[in-house]
């Protein structure tokens, strides 16, 4: 019920990170393909470390 005064954990970070990442690449690929391959390894890269965490 009282989430909004619970912290997000580092994991919930970089989920959040990785959806934003994700859905700006899914954006760009209509208009811009060499933007969009960036975003997509920010987000691989964003990937890699919550596959350390677990």
């Amino acid at each position: 019920m009282f989430r909004f005064f619970k912290k997000k954990s580092p994991l919930e970070k970089l989920e959040s990170q990785y959806k934003k990442l994700l859905e700006e690449a899914h954006k760009l690929s209509t208009s811009n393909r060499a933007a969009s391959d960036q975003k997509h390894l920010e987000a691989q890269a964003v990937l890699d470390k919550i596959e350390k965490l677990n």
